[in-house]
């Protein structure tokens, strides 16, 4: 059997103020065409649908289009909720998306609540059977009162434990006549950033080993960490990664869905398909001079520019004016370091206004004649 495994999706997510709604939808579309060509029968969706647990309507609106789109035809869709997503409002969209083939799992649940689904593949008739597990935040898996009762690395192992408990009881009913799946959103232990992920919840008290997963998987599905990877472990262990770089830190990473072909008896079979419909990011380096020749390479990539010359005033207007798509723009680290500066000694005569301002200007790195004579005027006005 064929099934496509994406996650990470995070639609609503703005990039320094900027929507990219537009583009998401652009990602989604590819992802549901890609599914249609590739005729699978299930479409995983590891978690993190949303950027925020209180998404906006047309983000909503997106997600649910996208997710019937996926589901059209028959194939099934299995969507869980990641550390982004609200669990709970997740779960009371299931009986409607039931109606749609689409199944979602927003908290942890038992296998026989709907832990663990099972269907059969319309392409080659074989059983399969998918153990999902959602986000588990460490302050549902391990007591309150432990938490402040044991130390922070007993709380991790209680935390990992539990993970491994869980799994247990949702793969004890795995069969050899099966194709066997877990789906989840977590993060595994040895697993490189992607550049974008929420720290608090993805740092070493969240992270769990390769091994929590069972040999007999034929396939684990992750999301939580945005970079495409496969992690060393018994069975195969697979982020597919971000579909769209979130921001500028996830920038070189290459954009996929895994398509995942798995029987019974063989181990599975993992193809990349890249996902090109969303706009490149990009970080570029110069001068205002140098970054205006560098503008008819950089077409309609989202940019961060640092800039390798002195503040100062209009700076910024400047590089926006020869590079329109410049979300962030910053001064080098190199033209920003405060300098230390020695008052002259002058057998106590006083400095001017002026030139203590001026010396005020060198320690933050800016050089700009403009501003010093604006301070002259202002001084002037308000002391006349």
């Amino acid at each position: 059997m064929r099934f496509l495994h994406t996650a990470d999706w995070h639609v609503g997510k703005t990039l320094k103020g900027h929507s990219r709604l537009d583009e998401q939808e652009q990602v989604l579309r590819e992802i549901v065409a890609i599914a249609r060509e590739q005729q699978v029968d299930a479409v995983l969706v590891a978690g993190d649908l949303y950027d925020t647990a209180a998404p906006s309507a047309e983000a909503q609106k997106l997600v649910i289009r996208t997710l019937m789109g996926l589901a059209k035809d028959g194939t099934q869709v299995i969507a869980i909720a990641g550390n982004h997503d609200h669990a709970r409002a997740l779960d009371a969209y299931r009986p409607l998306a039931q109606e749609a083939g689409i199944t979602l799992v927003g908290e942890v649940r038992t296998a026989d609540k709907g832990g663990v689904v099972g269907f059969t593949a319309r392409s080659t008739g074989e059983r399969v059977n998918v153990a999902v597990l959602p986000f588990l935040s460490q302050r549902y898996a391990v007591r309150a009162a432990d938490l402040v009762a044991q130390t922070a690395g007993e709380n991790t192992n209680a935390y990992d434990q539990n993970l491994r408990d869980v799994l247990g009881t949702l793969t004890a009913g795995f069969d050899d006549g099966a194709v066997n799946l877990v789906m989840a959103h977590l993060t595994v232990l040895n697993g490189r950033f992607g550049g974008g992920e929420r720290t608090a919840q993805s740092i070493f008290e969240y992270a769990v080993p390769a091994s929590i997963f069972p040999i007999e998987a034929h396939y684990v599905a992750l999301g939580h960490l945005h970079r495409r990877q496969r992690m060393e472990a018994p069975c195969p262990v697979h982020y597919s990664g971000a579909p769209l770089a979130v921001d500028f830190g996830e920038q070189e990473n290459e954009p996929v869905v895994c398509l995942v072909e798995a029987t019974a008896s063989t181990p599975a079979r993992i193809t990349d398909i890249p996902v090109t419909s969303g706009r490149r990011l990009r970080t570029v380096r110069g001068t205002v001079a140098e970054l205006s020749v560098l503008s008819a390479t950089v077409g309609d990539d989202w940019l961060r520019v640092w800039v390798t010359e002195p503040a100062r005033a209009g700076l910024r207007e400047e590089v926006t004016a020869v590079l329109p798509n410049a979300l962030e723009v910053r001064i080098d680290p190199e033209f920003t370091a405060v300098t230390e500066t020695s008052r002259p000694s002058g057998g106590g005569a006083e400095r001017s206004p002026a030139e203590l301002f001026g010396e005020y200007l060198g320690t933050k790195g800016v050089a700009d004649p403009r501003v010093e004579t604006l301070f002259r005027a202002l001084h002037d006005r308000i002391s006349s």
